[in-house]
């Protein structure tokens, strides 16, 4: 079962896409945290294969400040740019707090089995959730600008950061993204090992930036397939299994 909802949050409404597992609750939950292009249909099929698996999916239209139900094509950033430039550290910081209270009030969801998982600008706001909220465990794909500002956009670093991280953390890169070289993965590696807390890194050598999005050039389907099996068992380790 999924629907569209509305959270309420201090800058106004924020669109959601909810996809419910069937069986009886209260169940465990995972926060989708968006691409850089909407809550467009991959995205929509993210939160129906989490669902599957037995976890309730929420994901929050994380561009709602500038419109409701906004979604981009992977290849026109003429028109993307402006609107993913204006996203703020601050901004998903409300959004990402919103939507934990809005899974944390449902009925049908365990309060203490959310986990969040994000993509690209998702990732990002992944590594910020675990720095700033208390969800049960984090899995971010390839999330980029953790180390270095990035023309254009609004987003700032976020590595100095980590040692506020508490809860486990999963990150997942490709071997040939040019946007997140073997450099910087090795410094996030690094700067995590230092904070003495629960984390993997792990990269698909063969996969690029945007590798489990089957409506993408970069999509790799072994690497996918590996990374979801991956993330399926790092929630069942830290958020239980789904229910049945």
């Amino acid at each position: 079962m999924s629907e569209h909802l509305t959270i309420q949050t201090p800058d106004g409404p924020m669109g959601a896409y909810l996809a419910e597992p069937a069986g009886t609750g209260p169940k465990p939950a995972v926060l989708v945290l968006q691409e850089a292009f909407g809550v467009n249909a991959h995205i929509r099929s993210v939160c129906d294969r989490i669902a599957a698996r037995g976890y309730v999916a929420l994901a929050p239209e994380l561009f709602h400040r500038t419109g409701a139900g906004l979604e981009f094509s992977y290849t026109d950033f003429g028109a993307l740019m402006p609107v993913f430039g204006s996203l703020t550290n601050a901004g998903l910081r409300t959004d990402i707090a919103a939507a934990l209270s809005a899974l944390r009030g449902r009925e049908d969801v365990d309060p203490s089995r959310i986990g969040v998982v994000g993509f690209c600008v998702g990732g990002f706001a992944t590594l910020l959730a675990a720095e700033e909220c208390d969800a049960a465990t984090f899995v971010s794909f390839y999330g980029g600008g953790v180390l270095r500002t990035r023309p254009g956009i609004s987003l700032t670093p976020i590595i100095d950061g980590v040692t506020k991280v508490k809860r486990p953390i999963l990150f997942l890169y490709g071997g040939t993204d040019q946007s997140i070289p073997a450099d910087d993965v090795a410094a996030i590696d690094a700067a995590m090992r230092a904070t003495g807390a629960t984390y993997e890194v792990v990269t698909y050598p063969e996969a690029g930036h945007g590798f489990a999005c089957e409506a993408r050039d970069s999509f790799h389907q072994p690497s996918n397939d590996a990374a979801w099996a991956r993330t399926f068992a790092w929630f069942e380790r830290y958020l239980g299994a789904g229910a049945s």
